[in-house]
């Protein structure tokens, strides 16, 4: 090939061609006034009313917030002069007849050989299975138009969406509000929706639902499963009008909740490591939060992202945290109203935590309350040394609230150094709490802390069960609150006074007892030490975050719990050493709690490792409570006497709770299962 004579300005003319024919167009930047597309785009042009970019715009067609870094600048000719040319996957638009002879139009958002996830024009999704249609005709003419502007608007409208790389952090531009009936779809779900973490925004795993009964439970079959890649899933999938909301680490997935079948998913690269640590830099994610056409989840690093429900479109993103620090991300957040709440975890490697409260609409935030206080504010004076900096207290689960008080309730990690208190004698508020806020302001209402000073990592972070029950003959309202220091606390959830501690397990060296002002009766011999001291519950606690339930048909409670102990060393970065001892193992136990007694009504014994079995329980209005056993199966007992009913053999050690939703007449239970979500219906023999 011989040489081209060509000029300097002709080389550098032809290196920018060829360079832009593989550079994306953000790289590139063309010519163009980025303002005016803009304009365009938002405004004349109409693109808005199909797509969204940056947080606005409509439904009908794919976000177009990162299209500047997927397409080149002759792709972007090409796209607006042709987009049939490049068919957006997800937005084929078809004509479905239905078998009642009525017919629908949309987007096949997915599609099966027997089913079809429809996206109408109007915005809504139509779940349909093929005894459901006749026919499905896919249209051959592009939905969207091409543009047929001058040459200096396509130039304009092509600068700008060249600089779409991504929704930028921080909040955004005003948004319309939340309608009260989305917000009352949160406050009083729907039958057959799971609308929260815990189903309810009480906190308490039990659901209304009965189709599934002692009666019928033996004809529970799988009906579907879907893949994570994730091995370890944590999720509580949420489910709103027949669409199940599941999550990986930084990962979201939109679901048929009848077939499993994908409609849209998000996910964004995770954290590389050192930037983070524990729970968090491991993957760990518990689920979403959602209201109207908003979801909300937390990524591995502590930003809180609101998407779209129907595309899975980035409409805001924020970073938690006023410093980087050690924060994380792992906990389903909660709305509340206009607002959607939530924590961090960090506290093992220390933080200063905080619970916080963001517009749903825009990521703007509200108020903050910080878990450790600092010098001169109230709590200071129980924390001696220089402690309070990093003083840990993290935020790792969901809350719980009551509508009626407006009272909204969160639960706080361990102090840091987990098992050195050297540098922060005293009671180290608010840590190992159970804080109650005014939801709409943030501020402090009543704590109580379970734990004070804590030298052996017994964070609070366990599941407040909101309940309205008769209480030694007093109609009262309860906070439920089984801890990992192995008591199960009654609180009056108004003012937080004490109404009853009771032992959950039968391992418990470390106090007698609890007094009447909420203070343990500590036993002695049971601080850390260099070469360590032998303590009983063990560092995972009596029980753990899993989820527990209350039936008001059995008046009980059902908690996961386990018998064991470890050595606690005095360590600044963790302290823990395993026992074993043959003649007395490790055993976790499902028990069923009196609580106007805190006597066990039954319990179960789970054959396994406890440490592999992470899952709590669900309990139905059928009389049920489901749950994960220890060795790998999936269990349904009789909520009032703990009978076997039904098992499944899943074989995968488990990391989160069941919950059970309802769609076209059916109910399903769910659970994430090792990287699968599985979901079970009754069979029809």
């Amino acid at each position: 090939m011989p040489s081209f004579p060509l000029s300097q300005n002709q080389l550098q003319a032809m290196a920018h061609f060829l360079r832009s024919l593989n550079a994306t167009a953000f790289e590139m930047q063309p010519a163009g006034d980025v303002s005016a597309g803009s304009h365009l785009f938002f405004g004349s042009g109409g693109c808005a009313q199909c797509h969204t970019a940056l947080g606005r715009g409509g439904t009908n067609g794919p976000d177009l917030s990162e299209i500047g870094r997927q397409l080149t600048v002759v792709e972007l000719e090409q796209w607006l002069k042709e987009p049939g040319a490049r068919n957006a996957s997800g937005y084929s638009v078809v004509n479905v007849r239905l078998r009642d002879g009525s017919s629908l139009r949309g987007f096949a958002r997915s599609r099966g050989t027997h089913d079809l996830q429809l996206q109408t024009l109007n915005g809504q999704l139509r779940l349909l299975r093929d005894d459901e249609y006749t026919s499905i005709t896919e249209e051959t003419s592009p939905f969207m138009p091409s543009f047929s502007g001058p040459a200096e608007q396509r130039r304009d409208l092509i600068a700008f969406l060249s600089t779409m790389g991504g929704t930028p952090v921080g909040p955004a531009a005003a948004q319309p509000n939340v309608t009260p009936d989305a917000i009352n779809a949160i406050l009083e779900p729907a039958p057959g929706n799971w609308p929260t973490y815990f189903g309810v925004i009480s906190g308490n795993r039990y659901s209304a639902l009965a189709q599934i009964t002692k009666q019928s439970v033996g004809r529970l079959r799988l009906d579907w499963s879907y893949s994570i890649p994730y091995f370890g899933l944590e999720t509580t999938p949420l489910v709103m009008d027949g669409v199940m909301y599941a999550t990986g680490p930084n990962q979201v997935y939109a679901l048929d909740g009848r077939s499993g079948r994908e409609i849209w998913r998000y996910a964004r690269p995770r954290t590389p490591g050192g930037t983070i640590a524990g729970d968090a830099a491991k993957g760990a994610n518990r689920g979403v939060a959602m209201v109207g056409d908003r979801v909300f989840f937390v990524t591995d690093d502590a930003h809180l992202i609101c998407l779209h429900r129907l595309t899975g479109a980035v409409l805001w993103d924020v970073f938690m945290p006023e410093q980087p620090e050690h924060y994380g991300g792992t906990s389903a957040p909660l709305v509340v109203g206009d607002l959607v709440i939530t924590g961090v975890s960090g506290a093992d490697e220390g933080i200063r935590g905080f619970v916080a409260a963001y517009k749903v609409t825009t990521g703007e935030l509200v108020w903050r309350f910080w878990t450790v206080p600092q010098p001169g504010e109230r709590g200071s004076e129980t924390w001696k040394g220089s402690g309070t900096e990093l003083g840990g207290g993290s935020t790792w689960l969901t809350g719980s609230y009551d509508a009626e008080t407006g009272m909204l309730y969160w639960a706080t990690g361990n102090p840091y150094p987990d098992t050195d208190g050297d540098h922060r004698s005293g009671d180290n508020l608010y840590t190992d709490c159970d804080l109650a806020l005014d939801a709409k302001t943030g501020k402090l209402l009543w704590y109580f802390q379970f734990t004070p000073h804590d030298l052996h990592d017994w964070d609070a972070t366990e599941p407040l069960v909101l309940v309205d029950a008769v209480f030694h003959g007093s109609q009262r309202k309860l906070l439920l609150h089984a801890n990992r220091n192995g008591f199960l606390y009654v609180l009056d959830r108004t003012n937080g006074k004490l109404l009853q501690a009771s032992p959950m397990v039968k391992k418990l060296t470390w106090a007698s007892g609890v007094a009447e002002d909420g203070r343990p009766k500590l036993l002695p011999a049971n601080e850390t030490s260099a070469g360590g001291v032998k303590t009983c519950p063990a560092v995972r606690g009596a029980t753990n975050w899993y989820s527990t339930a209350y039936n008001p048909a059995t008046h009980l409670y059902y908690v996961m719990t386990v018998e064991d102990c470890t050595l606690y060393r005095k360590s600044q970065n963790g302290g823990f050493g395993p026992v074993r001892d043959p003649d007395d193992p490790a055993m976790k136990y499902l028990r069923a709690f009196d609580i106007e007694t805190g006597e066990v009504a039954w319990e179960l014994p789970l054959i396994g490792p406890p440490e592999a079995n992470y899952s709590g329980v669900l309990s139905t209005a059928g009389g049920l409570v489901f749950f994960g056993e220890s060795s790998g199966g999936f269990a349904a007992v009789d909520a009032k006497t703990g009978e076997y009913l039904w098992h499944f053999e899943a074989n995968q050690p488990w990391k989160a709770s069941p919950m059970t939703y309802e769609v076209a007449g059916r109910q399903y239970v769910a659970i994430a299962s090792g990287a699968n979500i599985l979901s079970f219906s009754l069979s029809d023999k």
